[in-house]
């Protein structure tokens, strides 16, 4: 046991320090905290605990609506001039995986993952999707152990500067690129399902978009849509 832990980066209580600080939040129950940074190659890789089998994938559901909720309300209050779908727009860009994946960064939430070693050895502690994911775990875990208070505090400091740096409503990217697209007399862009990803409780759907000309890019969401839009997203990050 104290092998695989030691290989994994399994940590006591005690070594979530740091990452309790930046949380701004004690936890009573350390497991909670173990169960969101735990990702499902180490679980089960170990079998050490019947309630880790799914790794964080259950606070990764649970923290994904808490943070939906807890941005929706901010943005409510603090832009009340702006229609149902501008205030849509700006939560959709907020909540999507690039965001969480760059608050994880913010963190350095990587450090404290746990990992299967062959997760570990091929970089899984700086890929964007498992940080994404890890991140709303967390949020779920902030949630479970101290309440909305918990978890609307740590989503409050990180995602206000996010809020705060974009002024209006972001556009939609995929009527972007499609505008993009038209301006240059390019066929629209195609957009096709080209695999699904996770649990079949919890898929994530990848699409892949390509505009004549261009290389192809995929996006990866729980839904066609997401996956969609995250997909449009990349390939005008890409163009730009």
């Amino acid at each position: 046991m104290v092998a695989d832990r030691r290989k994994t980066g399994r940590r006591s209580a005690d070594g979530h320090t740091r990452l309790a600080g930046l949380l701004g939040h004690s936890f009573k129950n350390a497991a909670t905290l173990e169960e969101a940074l735990t990702h499902r190659s180490a679980a089960e890789r170990q079998r050490v605990d019947a309630t880790f089998r799914f790794g964080n994938e259950r606070l990764e559901f649970l923290g994904d609506r808490v943070l939906s909720l807890v941005v929706a309300d901010m943005l409510l209050a603090q832009f009340p001039a702006e229609s149902e779908g501008e205030l849509a727009r700006r939560h959709a860009a907020l909540v999507r995986a690039g965001g969480l994946a760059a608050v994880a960064r913010k963190i350095e939430l990587g450090k404290d993952l746990i990992l299967g070693e062959s997760e570990d050895a091929t970089g899984g502690r700086d890929k964007s999707a498992i940080l994404a994911d890890a991140c709303e775990a967390v949020i779920g875990a902030l949630y479970l152990d101290g309440g909305l208070a918990a978890a609307r505090g740590f989503i409050e400091q990180r995602w206000q500067p996010l809020i705060s740096g974009s002024p209006k409503p972001p556009r939609d990217p995929k009527t972007e690129l499609q505008e993009w697209a038209q301006g240059r007399g390019l066929p629209l862009p195609a957009y096709r399902e080209v695999g699904r990803e996770g649990p079949a409780h919890a898929p994530k759907f990848v699409i892949e978009v390509e505009v004549k000309g261009q290389t192809a890019v995929r996006g990866a969401g729980g839904n066609k849509r997401e996956a969609e839009r995250i997909a449009a997203q990349t390939l005008l990050e890409t163009l730009r």
